[in-house]
């Protein structure tokens, strides 16, 4: 059908074609009539010569249908109107059918001509509309590539802060209270004199104390420092000791023994994700176990966090398969794995989810300075 179009189309804009095909046709159609002549009456003759005059008002326009219909009446006039081989008038009967094959003919050239500029008009308007389409598809590409630098870049800001209020935490306001800490420690060791400030200053103390562990978690959970000083590992290990005893939640990870050092970056997106696992764990599956694999498979880096809970919602897991909104946490669980050029896959029933995400391995430079992880597994209750 593609070609037929094309063929029609490259008649219809080559003025020499638009006459000569039509023309040729019914030169053609009268040729094969007067070879037939006893075979072929004039009427047969005309509803054979129609379909042309039909293609010619519908394809080429009103000159060429004018041209090929005087062809077509001066054809049927010199070889089969007796007298044949003559233009004179012809008798009364052949010249009625003729002037009705002349008026039918009249007829489908206007209403082709008419239908003809109406497509015109049609394929103009579609081309109008591809040109339109292709600009505004350009302008949503050139949107969503500003849409994803942004969010990059916004993730990016996002840690660099954390690292900032983590180090500042532990500068300024650790090293206060421990200051505090020791000057209380010392009037507390002069309490005989003041047995009735005894209990309070106790309790101060206390509260400090508490304070400042309280401070150094929130330091840690923003950035531990043992990610950019061990490594992924030690601190995936460490958070999910501390998550263990905090949720009540069974922990069991399996790590390598030559688990290698990563990029920071990767590091960083790793364990965020991890950190996001476990929280959703303990606040929607009910789940009294989390597993946690992570390794390396064909130059890729594979993280495998599952529960055995009740699952995601089937609500949920329908809108997330068909109009793709998750979350917020899920949603930056997968910009941060799409910046690194890798995938997140969740799977989710009545048994449990099933988190699998999928990055390229990109090594740290300073991976070889470093001590080897000496454990492949823990268990944590």
């Amino acid at each position: 059908m593609s070609t037929n179009h094309s063929i029609s189309e490259r008649i219809s804009t080559n003025s020499l074609l638009r006459y000569t095909v039509p023309a040729a046709s019914i030169v053609a159609v009268l040729t094969l009539c007067h070879a037939l002549t006893g075979w072929v009456d004039l009427t047969t003759l005309y509803i054979l010569l129609f379909p042309v005059m039909v293609y010619s008002a519908l394809s080429c326009g009103i000159g060429p249908s004018i041209v090929t219909v005087a062809v077509g009446l001066v054809g049927v006039r010199y070889w089969f109107v007796p007298p044949i081989h003559s233009l004179r008038v012809p008798a009364t009967a052949e010249l009625i059918s003729m002037l009705a094959f002349l008026l039918a003919s009249s007829v489908v050239v206007a209403t082709g001509e008419v239908c003809r500029r109406y497509n015109q008009r049609l394929r103009e308007a579609q081309s109008e509309l591809e040109v339109k389409v292709q600009e505004r598809t350009v302008e949503l590409a050139t949107a969503n590539k500003s849409l994803r630098d942004f969010s990059a870049r916004l993730l990016q800001l996002q840690d660099d802060e954390r690292r900032r209020i983590a180090r500042e935490l532990h500068d300024s306001v650790g090293q206060l209270l421990a200051a505090l800490t020791m000057n209380l420690s010392g009037v507390r060791a002069d309490i005989d004199r003041l047995r009735k400030t005894a209990t309070a200053l106790a309790d101060s103390e206390a509260l400090v104390q508490e304070m400042s562990q309280e401070v150094r978690t929130i330091s840690h959970l923003l950035h531990p420092p043992l990610l950019d000083e061990a490594g992924l590992a030690s601190a995936v290990r460490w958070y999910a000791d501390g998550f263990a005893q905090r949720s009540k939640i069974q922990v069991d990870l399996d790590l390598p023994v030559d688990f290698r050092r990563l990029s920071p970056e990767l590091e960083t997106a790793i364990f965020r994700v991890v950190q996001e696992c476990l929280t959703n764990i303990h606040r929607h599956s009910g789940s009294a176990i989390a597993r946690i694999r992570l390794l390396h498979l064909d130059g890729h880096v594979l993280l495998e966090v599952a529960d055995e809970g009740k699952g995601i919602p089937a609500e949920n897991r329908e809108a997330m398969l068909s109009v793709g909104v998750p979350g917020v946490g899920i949603r930056g669980m997968r910009e941060r794995i799409r910046q690194l050029g890798g995938s997140l896959d969740i799977t989710s029933n009545g048994t449990g989810t099933l988190v699998l995400a999928r990055l390229p391995a990109v090594a740290n430079p300073l991976a070889e300075d470093l001590a080897p992880i000496s454990e492949t597994s823990t268990t944590v209750a």
